[in-house]
This record gives structure tokens, sequence and C-alpha cells, in this order.
């Protein structure tokens, strides 16, 4: 292959790799953080339940 072939298909193929990450960027950024959120609750909730669970009634449970 011609060098000056193989560059320019280099740089097509860059320009089209840089665009898809710039979309792509977009498309996370346009998104809410709220799955990162409901999963950090739900794991407190369910560390809550379980020091409820083990501790024997009239005891209160140490928080971290």
């Amino acid at each position: 292959m011609h060098p000056e072939t193989h560059l320019a298909l280099h740089h097509t193929r860059a320009a089209e790799l840089h665009a898809q990450a710039d979309a792509h960027r977009l498309a996370a950024e346009a998104k809410p953080p709220r799955r990162e959120l409901r999963t950090r609750v739900g794991w407190t909730l369910v560390e809550l339940g379980l020091r409820l669970a083990a501790t024997p009634n009239g005891t209160k449970p140490a928080v971290a």
C-alpha cells in the first residue's frame, strides 16, 4: 500500500473514532447519574436492615 494512501486511511478512521467517542460522551452526559445513587442507597438500606436484624430487642445498633 502506498504510504500516503495508508496515512489518509488512518486519518479517516481516526476522525470516525473521535466522532464516535464524542457522541458516546455526549450521550453519557445527558443521562443523570441516578443508577449509581440508587445502587448506593439500596446497599445502605440492606446494611441497615442487616444491622437491625442482628441486634437484640432493646439495643441500638452502632452506626459507623
